[in-house]
């Protein structure tokens, strides 16, 4: 990449999700200055946590790498953040920040798309504390899923370990089977179901998506409610994975905490569609911040 802006002497990628962010820096010959992991950056969480947490990071690895913290408009930065899903939200993400030389916003799953295919046509699957596919074809992007928490996020561990719950309170009460994974559920959170009611209370996604492990554990043991929670989610990301080829990705990168965990439960058919990605989102923030285009309706810079 080259750089035509002489003011711009550091490039910035981030990529933000639901329990952590990531940030990394290059300069502008593209040398590797450092890079580190902060808390949750999805915007619904709050912009000013956002904000507070990738500045947090970016500083760390600023000093890192032996520059100066806070030099903003030195820095231009791409921002690939879990919770954007328009131009607008991601023109309140950039406004809600400082004024760096440059900025551009876009969802996580464009920065994941853009680096996992060198900024070439492809579909990406982000399986991890929640979900979103995305396809980034004849420069055009289109989202499918990743609506949030309360609605989507199929396939994510967010969504697994809510569907673990749901189904321990209805073995409970003999609604549905009654499992030895059911009822682990139930003393995982003291053995009273009304300590689920008083946890959901306060509970966030990334809370629900601790639950993830204790399914997998028993699916893998062959407990028939959590198989069958397991396959769930892997059919899930299976029709993803299908409606991403049908609108023109010819293959399509699974990636996240819960990728490798789920791929192998995905039928074959899809999972022949799957691709190794390039690089990863961080690389796909950096190209944006290099004005690769940010894949919203409207360009989003500042």
């Amino acid at each position: 990449m080259t750089n035509s802006d002489p003011r711009l002497q550091l490039f910035a990628g981030v990529d933000g999700g639901g329990t952590k962010c990531r940030v990394r820096v290059r300069n502008a010959a593209g040398d590797l200055l450092g890079e580190a992991e902060g808390g949750p950056a999805n915007i619904r969480l709050g912009l000013n946590m956002v904000w507070a947490n990738i500045l947090g990071t970016l500083d760390h690895v600023l000093v890192q790498a032996g520059r100066t913290s806070g030099d903003w408009d030195k820095i231009s930065i791409g921002l690939g953040l879990a919770g954007i899903a328009s131009a607008e939200d991601a023109e309140r993400t950039i406004k809600a920040g400082p004024r760096f030389g440059r900025c551009d916003a876009s969802s996580d799953a464009h920065t994941a798309c853009l680096g996992a295919f060198s900024g070439r046509d492809g579909g990406i699957l982000i399986s991890g504390t929640g979900s979103n596919a995305y396809a980034w074809v004849g420069q055009k992007g289109t989202q499918i899923g990743g609506w949030g928490f309360e609605v989507c996020d199929n396939g994510s561990a967010a969504d697994l370990g809510r569907s673990a719950i749901r189904a321990a309170l209805e073995g409970q009460d003999g609604l549905a089977p009654d499992t030895d994974f059911t009822r682990a559920v139930i003393r995982h959170f003291g053995g009273h179901a009304s300590e689920i009611v008083h946890w959901v209370t306060t509970a966030k996604p990334r809370d629900y998506g601790t639950l993830a492990p204790m399914v997998m554990s028993f699916a893998n043991a062959g407990d028939p409610v959590a198989t069958a929670l397991v396959q769930h989610s892997a059919d899930d990301l299976a029709r993803y994975i299908n409606r991403l080829h049908a609108i023109g990705a010819t293959k399509v990168c699974l990636v996240g905490g819960m990728a490798p965990i789920l791929q192998p439960w995905i039928n074959p058919q899809a999972r022949a569609l799957l691709a190794e990605a390039e690089h990863d989102a961080l690389e796909g923030g950096l190209l944006m911040a290099h004005g690769v285009s940010n894949g919203l309706p409207q360009t989003v810079t500042a």
